[in-house]
């Protein structure tokens, strides 16, 4: 039993010693890690423009219900959705046979009152003073007042009774009344006369009113009428659309409204029509701004009249807020996208260092490096990117001449 105690122990001894022999006594060094090959631009300064991005839409210079003062039953229909109008173009006309037969009837009623007074129909701007009724009461009135005259002078001689003197005067005086009558009652006539000419000029207007025209050049956008539907007044028939020129509307953010005023010239695009860029004229400002969104209305007017441009179309409008401001800016291959981050990395004292930016205007292959540290001068690195984190070794490949 002692002696297979010792034998053991002896064995562990043994591996122990091997163990210790395998061991290095010391530990070399790590190797440097190899350096970046990269390329390199230069940030330098440039004058831009500050262009302000907002949206807008296009409305049409005018849209207009159609409609008439007269109701009645629909006639004829002329035009339809889609059709293109002229000014005063017959769109529908609506049944006229009681209208008209109304009308002959206020022209006889015209006529028979002017034939009163000896006038005719056509003489629409004549006023007589006197009538055939008035001179005969005023010769019936001469004749009472000679005879009253010449019985004054015999009362007075007592040549005739002062009864058949009184009798003369009353009829004198009767005559005289007769006569003031009748020039009241051409007076009279004369006003119904005008009432009669006004009545026939309503029904001459309502006639009018059941031919239905277009007030501009247009377009329909809807037809709410049919041939013998029953259409009361001042009920619309057609809607209309005047599409040139179009009116372009956006709202102005706070921090741009300065930069606004009527004569202003705005760029914008839309989505519909891509590639293409079209302009507008501020003509119009709301004076004050909207109290929930802090914007202000602009309204203009398009500079040239394009036919894919349709009311109603959302557009993404340019906004020049200032000239000739001093922008950083680097290259556009400097420009490394992860995440929904934009970085960039300079290079300094040989090593890559790391800058978020808010990329801005783009100007012959620049992009401005806002809302960062970047100074012009600085070296950017333009190639390699996802291989660099802060402080990774650099070797550049080129060396660009610094810019002020």
């Amino acid at each position: 039993m002692k002696r297979t105690v010792a034998l053991a122990f002896a064995a562990v001894l043994f591996m122990a010693g091997c163990t210790k022999k395998e061991t290095p006594t010391e530990v070399k060094a790590s190797a440097p890690a190899p350096k970046i090959e990269v390329t390199a631009g230069v940030a330098e300064v440039r004058k831009v423009e500050r262009i302000v991005n907002i949206t807008g839409s296009l409305a049409p210079e005018e849209t207009t219900n159609v409609s008439t003062e007269v109701s009645g039953r629909v006639d004829k229909v002329y035009a339809d959705f889609g059709s293109y109008v002229k000014k005063g173009q017959l769109l529908a006309e609506l049944q006229k046979t009681e209208i008209a037969f109304n009308l002959e009837r206020g022209r006889a009623n015209l006529a028979q009152a002017m034939a009163r007074i000896g006038l005719t129909p056509n003489q629409t701007g004549v006023r007589p003073e006197t009538t055939p009724a008035i001179r005969q009461a005023e010769a019936q009135m001469q004749d009472a007042r000679s005879k009253y005259e010449s019985a004054r002078k015999l009362v007075a001689t007592g040549d005739i009774a002062k009864e058949r003197f009184e009798e003369i005067e009353k009829a004198y005086q009767a005559r005289q009344a007769a006569f003031d009558g009748m020039r009241d009652d051409l007076r009279v006539q004369l006003a119904n006369i005008e009432a009669l000419r006004a009545d026939v000029g309503i029904l001459e207007k309502r006639l009018r009113d059941t031919r239905i025209v277009a007030p501009f050049d247009g377009q329909i956008s809807e037809r709410m009428a049919a041939p013998g539907q029953y259409i009361k007044e001042n009920s619309p028939y057609f809607t209309i659309v005047k599409n040139y020129p179009l009116r372009l509307r956006a709202d102005i953010p706070e921090t741009a409204v300065m930069a606004v005023r009527p004569g202003t010239e705005l760029n914008f695009t839309t989505d519909a029509i891509p590639g293409a860029t079209f302009k507008a004229v501020v003509r119009e400002i709301n004076p004050s701004l909207d109290p929930r969104s802090r914007s202000l209305q602009a309204e203009a007017r398009l500079t040239s009249n394009d036919s894919r441009l349709k009311p109603g179309m959302f557009v993404q409008v340019q906004l020049v807020a200032a000239h000739a401001v001093d922008a950083v800016m680097v290259p556009k291959e400097a420009l490394f996208q992860v995440a929904g981050l934009t970085k960039i990395f300079t290079i300094r004292d040989g090593k890559a260092v790391e800058h978020r930016i808010s990329p801005g205007v783009e100007l012959d292959g620049l992009v401005e490096a806002g809302a960062s540290s970047v100074q012009p001068g600085d070296l950017v690195v333009t190639s390699s990117l996802p291989m660099l984190v802060t402080g990774a070794e650099l070797a550049v490949k080129n060396r660009p001449a610094k810019k002020g």
